[in-house]
């Protein structure tokens, strides 16, 4: 079974930081196009970050030189790694990927997330919570 569990979210003060995980399962995870996406409450979902292989392809603005995107391949396993957080990073936080061997598509922004129309396998999402 394709799928992607998602771990360590929770709360923590700005300033702080928090590291969430995706494990994957069922897939070709060393050649999988990995990708964070976000959603706080009442806002649209918007695409964090994105990995192939070692390789970050798209990093949104807003967390550019606060958040690290990395993979562990041994335990199929893509990290969002988050240093100095600010009550904005609050959301629901999903990682995603495209189903083999249909594709996908990374949009940069989603109306809701999940959204299987364009990608084909998400985590059940982790709240992070950043209080002032």
């Amino acid at each position: 079974e394709v799928q992607l569990v998602e771990s360590g979210g929770g709360s923590v003060q700005a300033g702080g930081s928090l590291r969430i995980s995706c494990t994957a399962s069922g897939f070709d995870f060393d050649e999988a196009l990995m990708g964070w996406y976000r959603q706080a409450p009442g806002s649209q979902c918007d695409l964090v970050s994105t990995l192939r292989r070692t390789a970050v392809t798209y990093s949104l603005d807003s967390v550019k030189g606060r958040f690290t995107v990395s993979r562990d391949k041994a335990k199929n396993t893509v990290y969002l790694q988050m240093n100095n957080l600010k009550p904005e990073d609050t959301a629901v936080y999903y990682c995603a990927t495209r189903r083999p061997p249909v594709g996908g598509t990374f949009y940069p922004t989603l109306s809701q997330c999940p959204a299987y129309e364009y990608l084909g396998v998400w985590g059940q999402g982790t709240l992070v919570t950043v209080s002032s």
